[in-house]
């Protein structure tokens, strides 16, 4: 049997390396979420609004960026996107950071595509009847949205975007590919440094179950706390 040696792991320049691609890991997920969420609301106000054009974009938005990979969004906007930006503005962000700049333009986008469509099934899922109330009281379609449905809508979906977190989390280790110094990608560097692959990827494996477990955790507990209750 091996002799496995987790020590050298845990101290030196080994356990800085795993601990700036977790912590980067953490960043990545936590300003995709920041920025995902909101625009996911808009999509999938864009899929219920009374004009056809705003439907559609809402519509075109989430079947494009859904039906192709992740992997292929990283690859495009670190390879591809840049091609098309003016030489000096390219030159600037390949000299900067732009692995971690398309990372979270891609999980971004990916991410809102998924939340939008469970943002829509709690907005669908709240009565009729709460709206049609809303604009008898005199509010717009966005006013009854706003401040009548989406609240109510919102605590809905609360487990389906707890479940996209947990992908949101898992996916910051495919940015690995354009070399987004994150997890995935530190592991990388130790294994091939260190010649301790089980080791490397079992300390990997508990960092993403721990972060995981507390996601849920935290899911439960909210869910607890403030259970779903929809006006009728």
């Amino acid at each position: 049997m091996p002799h496995l040696d987790f020590s050298a792991l845990l101290q030196g320049q080994y356990l800085e390396w795993l601990q700036a691609g977790f912590l980067f890991s953490l960043q990545l997920t936590g300003l995709t979420l920041l920025l995902a969420l909101p625009l996911a609301v808009v999509v999938a106000l864009l899929r219920l609004a009374p004009s056809k054009a705003a439907r559609a974009l809402g519509f075109a938005f989430v079947e494009a960026i859904r039906n192709i990979p992740l992997l292929v969004h990283m690859l495009f906007w670190y390879f591809g996107a840049p091609e098309l930006l003016p030489e000096n503005i390219k030159t600037w962000l390949y000299a900067a950071n732009i692995e971690a700049a398309a990372a979270l333009i891609a999980l971004t986008l990916y991410t809102a595509a998924y939340m939008a469509e469970d943002v829509r099934s709690g907005l669908r899922a709240v009565p009729e009847g709460q709206l049609q109330a809303a604009r008898a009281l005199g509010l717009s379609f966005l006013g009854g949205m706003r401040f009548v449905v989406l609240p109510q809508a919102l605590r809905i979906t609360v487990p389906p975007l707890i479940s996209q977190t947990l992908n949101l989390w898992k996916n910051t280790s495919i940015a690995t590919v354009i070399g987004a110094a994150e997890l995935m990608y530190q592991a990388q560097r130790v294994e091939t440094a260190s010649f301790r692959g089980f080791e490397t990827f079992a300390v990997v494996t508990v960092a993403y179950l721990g972060i995981s477990l507390f996601i849920t955790a935290l899911a439960w507990g909210f869910q607890q706390r403030y259970p779903v209750r929809v006006a009728r």
